[in-house]
């Protein structure tokens, strides 16, 4: 498999862009689009349920007159997480994940984006009951009429990927990873990025670190006073600075729709994190130094 390098390192998350955040505009909505590409960044990351499955129709009312070339932007979409609100019937939250549902999700994602395809098309997160080859049929099909051109997965395990790939080969994982969650180094769902070469991106890279006031987070921040003055720069660069020197190549989902965060946070790709600070940093984290 060769890993795909199209997407821009860092990605835009549009989950707080609408009615679970910001509720921006769509004027708003598309000044941020512009402000992204200005910055170089490039790929936007989106899922059917943001918003109450309403925030894809609102970036793509916002692109549809934004008169940029789909060719230079990347879109990102999930399906799968199924819960109870005014537009779904449903009594209890779930995964979703049969033939048809996934070929109705990913074409409903298309008609609100207002897009003849989607680059990349995830399942959001792995069902007890998801049956390999009915998923594989799917995507097969959306894969063939040009509709989605890569297919991944997001917050799936090595061994829930194996399942999937006796029938179809996973182009890419969406994980939760930072500083403050980083499991993902020791249960092998980096290292099976980065052997077979599957996009690695990280959801909520700055963890829990602006979030809350705990041990963890004292012992991170003392770390952090210091090597802000090293390195002249801000707490949130760091710790993607953190994330972004794993061997992965992982691409950070910034969730803020703040034009300043965004540039900064594309600021962070300038840093060069030494090897010892990155250590002292894990350490601060675990709350213990490594064996």
């Amino acid at each position: 498999m060769t890993k795909t390098t199209n997407y821009s390192r860092i990605i835009a998350g549009t989950m707080t862009w609408g009615d679970w955040g910001k509720q921006l505009s769509e004027q708003r909505i598309e000044q941020l689009i512009h402000h992204c590409l200005e910055q170089y960044i490039s790929t936007f990351d989106h899922a059917d349920i943001y918003g109450d499955y309403t925030n894809e129709e609102q970036f793509g009312k916002a692109f549809a007159t934004s008169d940029i070339n789909r060719e230079d932007i990347q879109l990102i979409s999930k399906c799968g997480i199924q819960f109870d609100v005014k537009s779904r019937s449903n009594n209890i939250k779930h995964y979703a994940y049969s033939k048809d549902y996934i070929i109705w999700s990913a074409e409903r994602s298309l008609k609100a984006l207002r897009t003849e395809y989607l680059d990349m098309f995830l399942l959001h997160r792995p069902s007890p009951l998801m049956h390999p080859s009915e998923i594989a049929e799917a995507i097969a099909k959306l894969k063939k009429e040009g509709k989605i051109r890569q297919f991944g997965v997001s917050n799936f395990n090595p061994s829930q990927i194996a399942l999937i790939e006796t029938v179809m080969p996973i182009e890419g994982n969406q994980l939760e990873f930072s500083l403050t969650s980083n499991n993902v180094m020791g249960d092998g769902s980096l290292d099976d990025c980065i052997i077979n070469k599957r996009l690695a991106m990280s959801w909520s890279p700055l963890g829990s670190y602006f979030k809350e006031d705990s041990l963890k987070t004292k012992r991170i921040k003392k770390v952090l006073k210091s090597l802000c003055n090293k390195y002249n720069a801000t707490e949130d660069q760091l710790l993607l600075s953190w994330v972004l020197k794993h061997p992965a190549e992982v691409c950070p989902v910034v969730g803020t729709a703040t034009p300043d965060r965004l540039a900064m946070a594309m600021k962070a790709l300038e840093i060069e994190m030494e090897l010892q600070d990155w250590f002292l940093l894990l350490e601060a984290s675990n709350g213990y130094e490594v064996a």
